[in-house]
């Protein structure tokens, strides 16, 4: 049976292309959803459903709405994956970039061009829920005036002119997508893998060197952050959540690493469990 993966876009998103990617040589059915909180509500009610979230890019940083749909739910991270992201410009057959007026994509593409984009004042950018769902909406409605910013691959789908590739601020532009799942598939998904990296949320008592500590006991045994990023708890003031990724060597270090941070944190929560990404 073809596993089912759930992604957040159209035919011809970034989305579609990491989860090809990461289940290469596999046979999957893709099931698109326009928004994330529409992806995870999916996820939800259908445990035998995978999923793929685009969780930070190397220039517009993390995607703080998905740190917290995936703390929120009751999935678990069994994979990731990282991918070199390319942006092109394109519109309709025959429209030069001078005689365009707006362009169109998800706020993170905006993002990761907007050098380029700020270089061309008649251009104004408007936010979309997707790259590629922006090429699509541009050619089915003949949209003159209007550019969509997106992958090549979308472009030539819809039949749109490129007018400009490789449009992104940093040439070393990659986003690291997460494969998550309901947590009985995840354990059976994830048995027999090499497990050598950890998500995790938590809260700190808001004390002197509370994340100090922390840091120092994970040192102690031997385990290395890849990551931090804090987000403010709303209603109350001055208090953050932090989400963590550690990879390690030892998985029963690992583990008694947990054991000792346990009595200096709460609302611990580990989201997944899984191998690290290796760039074949």
């Amino acid at each position: 049976m073809n596993k089912k993966v759930t992604i957040q876009g159209v035919a011809g998103c970034f989305h579609e292309a990491a989860a090809t990617e990461y289940f290469k040589g596999e046979e999957i059915d893709l099931i698109p959803c326009d928004t994330f909180p529409i992806l995870f509500d999916k996820l939800k009610y259908d445990a035998s459903l995978l999923g793929i979230i685009a969780i930070e890019n190397t220039i517009a940083g993390s995607l703080l709405q998905n740190h917290e749909l995936l703390r929120q739910s009751n999935l678990r991270i069994i994979g990731e994956h990282q991918m070199y992201i390319s942006h092109v410009l394109c519109a309709l057959p025959g429209q030069t970039i001078d005689e365009l007026t707006e362009v169109n994509s998800h706020p993170m593409a905006l993002m990761q061009c907007e050098q380029y984009l700020l270089k061309h004042n008649n251009l104004k950018m408007v936010e979309a829920s997707d790259t590629a769902g922006s090429a699509q909406y541009i050619a089915e409605n003949n949209l003159k005036g209007h550019a969509a910013v997106c992958g090549k691959y979308a472009a030539e789908l819809y039949g749109l002119n490129i007018l400009d590739e490789d449009i992104q601020t940093n040439k070393r532009n990659f986003t690291r997508f997460l494969i998550v799942a309901d947590p009985l598939e995840a354990e059976e998904l994830t048995k027999g893998k090499k497990i050598n990296k950890a998500s995790m949320a938590f809260t700190l008592p808001h004390t002197h060197g509370s994340l100090s500590k922390i840091l120092t006991i994970f040192s102690f045994y031997d385990i290395n952050l890849t990551k931090i990023q804090s987000m403010p708890i709303i209603g109350r003031e001055w208090e953050y959540r932090f989400y963590i990724d550690v990879t390690f060597d030892d998985y029963m270090r690992y583990k008694q690493s947990i054991d000792a941070v346990r009595p200096l944190i709460s609302e611990f929560k580990i989201l997944g469990e899984y191998s690290e990404y290796v760039k074949e």
